[in-house]
């Protein structure tokens, strides 16, 4: 059983995978807790993967499912991850902090890692390679993830409230890609579209 915060079908809205169709599953729960996340974490509904997949087949065109979270490492392996492919015939995309291990069988790995911002702690990354790296600037040392192997970079200034912080948070981070071109800008455009 796993607890399921919601399953909802949309566009993705950030990163390498930008205005493709995915069906998310956002899992409750995080070892993380950061200001910023969209997620409530006490709030979930225990999920078998045969009710897991039958909320996802309500969708399906959609070509890719994305588990998030929280932090869905916590709570998947590669039973999970297996059955959830063999069920629906969808690509898997996992977004995490990387403080966990992965099981086998993702397609798509987006490490977001959280250091030196948000309330990571002591909690160290163990990830060390991943198909997007997706970094929630707000001015961190980047040569922290120069160990990172990744096929992609994406800087992406940190979403606010505040319009004031917000145009702040872009204008940083616009002006760090120009300073680190390795790196390209990720825009959270579902909130730009207003849509989930």
């Amino acid at each position: 059983m796993w607890k399921v915060n919601e399953i909802f079908h949309s566009l993705q809205g950030e990163g390498y995978n930008t205005g493709t169709a995915s069906v998310f599953i956002r899992l409750s729960g995080c070892n993380l807790r950061c200001d910023f996340c969209d997620t409530r974490h006490d709030e979930g509904t225990m999920m078998s993967l045969p009710e897991i997949v039958e909320q996802v087949m309500h969708y399906p065109k959609a070509p890719l499912i994305v588990l998030t979270g929280g932090e869905p490492s916590l709570w998947i392996d590669e039973d999970f991850v297996a059955g959830l492919k063999a069920m629906t015939g969808k690509r898997i995309a996992i977004e995490t902090n990387g403080t966990c291990p992965l099981p086998q069988g993702i397609d798509w790995v987006t490490l977001s890692p959280k250091t030196d911002i948000g309330n990571s702690g002591d909690t160290p990354v163990v990830l060390t390679s991943c198909d997007e790296l997706k970094v929630v600037y707000l001015g961190q040392d980047l040569a922290q993830y120069d160990n990172i192997t990744a096929t992609h970079r994406y800087l992406q200034p940190c979403w606010t409230e505040d319009p004031e912080k917000r145009k702040h948070n872009l204008q940083v981070t616009v002006q760090a890609v120009m300073e680190h071109p390795q790196w390209r800008l990720s825009l959270q455009t579902h909130r730009i579209l207003g849509i989930k």
